[in-house]
């Protein structure tokens, strides 16, 4: 063989080592070169469910990593300044804690107060488990309201039940004692609280004081507004009476009775 031709072939086997050994020498490089790790921020998240109204406690709260571009406005990176502070809006566990779901700082109190819809009243009427429906009513509930009062304006069978109120929420249950008696005892009596439009919260409460109240407890899907006239003594007592049975009244058979210059009529039942 030429070494003319030699030359160019060993000349490019040099090249195609060398570039061999370049590619090596990077691919090395790239396998020991450390992964950048993206950088992350701890924030306050709620550690269980949150009710609305709720104060926090340190045992509702715990840290966990965000990347910063998915951390919205508002959030906390301590617990401090978070705990007493109670919780507008229900929180899920995980879900980060931001200052638009808690209520003011300054308002500290928590509790019933929390739950109620701006514009609207609470009001409380004590009861009992038949007007607890044996216990069923739970804060959430809707009800209505109805009342069994004397009617002053009627002369005769003044007594009166009507619903007054219709789907209305209920936002808290409870007990409370009371003396009863002279003998100093005390016995619980069931206290139901309502969220009710002002005008409303007038009408329970006369409705309280002057009569018997009742709930109906509702399908919280059924916002149907239905209006009944009520009822009175005569009106209960008359449903599901049978229908009386019409008697058949036959005409009268007239008869003329001629006397003389004297007539008379005379009727005979058939």
């Amino acid at each position: 063989m030429r070494a003319s031709t030699i030359l160019p072939i060993a000349l490019g086997l040099v090249l195609s080592l060398a570039a061999g050994f370049m590619v090596f020498i990077w691919m090395q490089g790239s396998q020991q070169k450390p992964v950048a790790t993206p950088s992350t921020v701890e924030i306050i998240v709620a550690a269980r469910d949150i009710a609305k109204g709720s104060k926090l406690t340190e045992a509702d709260l715990k840290t966990a990593s965000f990347l910063p571009a998915t951390i919205p406005g508002g959030t906390f990176n301590t617990p401090q300044g978070l705990i007493g502070r109670v919780v507008a809006t229900p929180v899920a566990a995980g879900e980060m804690l931001t200052n638009g779901r808690l209520l003011d700082d300054s308002l500290q109190y928590g509790g019933v107060s929390t739950l109620i819809t701006p514009g609207m009243r609470a009001i409380a009427v004590k009861g009992n488990q038949i007007l607890g429906i044996a216990g069923f009513i739970r804060p959430g509930n809707r009800v209505d309201v109805l009342v069994t009062i004397e009617d002053e304006r009627r002369t005769k069978d003044k007594s009166v039940s009507k619903t007054v109120l219709e789907n209305i929420r209920v936002i808290a249950t409870g007990t409370e004692l009371e003396q009863k008696g002279d003998d100093k005892k005390t016995s619980s009596v069931d206290v139901y609280t309502l969220e009710l439009l002002p005008h409303d919260a007038e009408k329970l409460s006369l409705a309280a004081t002057r009569g018997t109240l009742h709930f109906a407890l509702r399908n919280p899907a059924d916002g149907e507004a239905i209006k009944t006239p009520g009822t009175n003594v005569p009106e209960t007592l008359a449903s599901l009476t049978p229908a009386r049975k019409k008697v058949a009244v036959r005409p009268a058979k007239v008869v003329e009775v001629i006397t003389g210059t004297e007539r008379k009529h005379m009727r005979f039942a058939q």
